[in-house]
């Protein structure tokens, strides 16, 4: 069953026209069952449904554009006509961090100005096959693209790549590679030949073979990646990425590898991963990151911050003590977009949590919101001034 935030970002996802058949059919099947909380209203207090709905509305209007944490409370069932009114509760309001006093400020939203529209990225990929060839799999057709050394490769009407393991390997089967890659704007999943499955974020690629017949399950990534590894204790799953090695059975994780970014960050949700780069080892243990960093052989393991490191992968932008330049980044892979600066820009640092489906001017006019920066937008670049 969806939660409230699930259904939220569905239907933003729907309204942005980037639901596949399957979501707009989940969208329809739950719009009548939609859970909200109100910790108020209990068998021991009734009330008809109209008063709460005033109430939740009271309550999201005074409240619209803050950043909330869940709380434990008792949910009721209300109709579709709150639809509008939850929508309202997904926006953020950017929390801006001081970092001498460690001080933050909370600012309201205020109405948007007008701004050139740059809509959100979507499900965008190329695949490159074993002779070097491209299918571009946002326009191709549902079902069976192509055979790769006898195995099936199928696009789902999910957009979903599927490689299908053939029951009688070709020998030449294991010199099969193809490489995935998703440009600025897009994203992609991919079910590998041993049912591993692989999301990648925007300008990422990972480089598999079609199907797993060594002794190891070896691939490649650049950029980032959330992996959710079939278990196989006889033949361990193998991620090299910007010269750190990622080694597991089955498990749940995140790397972050991008080439422009000055380290590869692994963070586990599941089970356990070895991490080794040049004579450097480390293990991790769920919740946990290691990052190693360019040009160094040391491995530094903390704690994570999970929902941060897989927000994108659950379409959000969620922000925590983040450098304005690390967000523009992050905008500029997200929205195909160049970003420029102008003026002093050290040192500020914001939080907050938005939806990736909305248009880019809704993360900016909240960062300008807080009163320390200011952006304006020529085409599909965008300037942030101080």
């Amino acid at each position: 069953m969806l939660n409230k935030e699930e259904f939220v970002l569905l239907y933003e996802k729907y309204q942005a026209g980037l639901c596949s058949p399957a979501e707009i059919e989940l969208l329809n099947n739950y719009r009548d069952e939609l859970s909200l909380l109100d910790s108020n209203w209990n068998k021991s207090n009734p009330e008809d449904e109209q008063t709460v709905h005033d109430r939740i509305r009271q309550r999201l209007d005074k409240n619209r554009g803050y950043v909330y944490e869940s709380k434990t409370g008792n949910y009721k069932w209300l109709k579709v006509a709150a639809i509008l009114l939850i929508t309202l509760s997904v926006g953020i309001g950017f929390i801006k961090y001081n970092s001498s006093s460690k001080q933050t400020n909370i600012l309201k939203v205020a109405q948007k100005r007008p701004s050139s529209s740059i809509n959100p990225g979507g499900n965008k990929a190329f695949l490159t096959v074993a002779d070097g060839s491209t299918i571009a799999l946002t326009d191709a057709k549902n079902g069976q693209l192509t055979t790769q050394a006898g195995v099936p490769i199928n696009k789902t009407k999910d957009g979903v790549l599927v490689y299908h393991a053939a029951n009688k390997l070709n020998a030449n089967t294991h010199y099969a590679i193809n490489t995935i890659t998703t440009p600025r704007g897009g994203q992609y999943m991919v079910v590998l030949a041993d049912g591993t499955k692989v999301w990648l974020n925007s300008v990422s690629s990972l480089k598999y073979p079609v199907t797993f017949n060594g002794n190891t399950r070896t691939v490649e990534l650049t950029g980032e990646g959330y992996f959710e590894v079939a278990k196989n204790k006889e033949k361990p799953f193998i991620v090299n990425a910007n010269g750190t090695s990622v080694k597991v059975l089955g498990t749940h994780f995140n790397i972050s590898a991008y080439s422009d970014d000055k380290t590869v960050t692994t963070t586990l949700l599941e089970g356990s991963v070895k991490l080794s780069k040049a004579d450097k080892e480390a293990m991790l243990v769920p919740g946990q990151q290691g990052i190693s960093v360019n040009g160094n052989s040391a491995i530094n393991v903390q704690n994570a911050d999970t929902e941060q490191a897989v927000a994108w992968k659950n379409g959000f932008f969620l922000f925590r003590d983040t450098d304005i330049k690390d967000i523009m980044k992050q905008a500029a892979r997200w929205y195909d977009v160049d970003i420029d600066y102008a003026g002093n820009l050290n040192n500020k640092k914001y939080g907050g949590k938005i939806s990736k489906y909305k248009d880019i001017s809704e993360l900016m006019n909240n960062l300008e919101l807080t009163g320390t920066i200011h952006y304006k937008i020529d085409g599909r670049r965008v300037t942030v001034m101080q």
